[in-house]
């Protein structure tokens, strides 16, 4: 109890809590879209992995319970350490020494609150498929036999709108700036961050957060054929 207890009242407790819901963030982000990037493969994978994920029934929505819990967590530690550090620093400094990682930081909780609006309005469109209520009879036969749902269209036909899919590319790209300076800083709370490589786990950091926003822009561009090199791949 005491334990907990210091992870939720403590500053070092509270930066462990931020570091380690983060990395679980993180990890489903990439997960997600390692499997959203099978839209470039024939229709049969995405479908069939969309099969697998919802096989799971109660264990699936545990997981999601479990996603939202660390996003809970991560929201609602980022406002205590930003009210601790506003609390602590009660004056502004005189002369404004932003750098490229500060400006990062200093918009954390702005790119945080957009990426929380995308992340509500992506599980209505997609997952409680609110807007699109058609999409839950939409069925593809598996070479098989097994009927399931055709997440394939319900991808293509998502991002086919323009305004959809230019919210979505901000957003990721949102998201992208957001992890460049939490990807780092999570490494920092978990103590394996030292100086001797820093400079590499910056570099390794903006390399993942470019090929992250790279990856995902790609899938809604390439449905609205803005991509001549992988449009090809999106069956319409």
């Amino acid at each position: 109890m005491n334990l907990l207890g210091s992870l939720f009242n403590s500053s070092i407790g509270k930066k462990f809590l931020m570091a380690a819901t983060g990395l679980v963030l993180v990890g489903f982000a990439t997960g997600h879209l390692i499997g959203n990037l099978q839209i470039f493969l024939p229709s049969e994978k995405i479908n069939h992995y969309g099969h697998l994920l919802e096989s799971l029934g109660s264990v699936l929505w545990l997981i999601r319970g479990f996603l939202l819990v660390c996003v809970a967590i991560h929201i609602w530690v980022a406002i205590q350490l930003t009210i601790e550090n506003r609390v602590a620093r009660p004056t502004a400094y005189a002369k404004d020494y932003t750098n490229r990682a500060s400006l990062a930081s200093q918009v954390m909780a702005r790119t945080g609150l957009v990426v929380l609006a995308f992340l509500v309005y992506h599980l209505m469109h997609f997952t409680l498929r609110v807007q699109h209520p058609e999409w839950s009879e939409h069925t593809y036969r598996l070479t098989d036999g097994t009927m399931v749902r055709n997440v394939y269209a319900m991808v293509v036909q998502g991002f086919s709108s323009v305004g959809v899919s230019a919210f979505y590319i901000i957003a990721v790209g949102l998201l992208s700036y957001h992890l460049s300076h939490g990807f780092a800083s999570m490494f920092q709370s978990l103590g394996l961050k030292n100086e001797r490589w820093t400079s590499c786990l910056e570099r390794v950091s903006t390399a993942y957060c470019w090929i992250y926003f790279l990856a995902s822009a790609a899938i809604p561009l390439a449905v609205l054929g803005w991509l001549p090199g992988l449009s090809g791949f999106i069956q319409r």
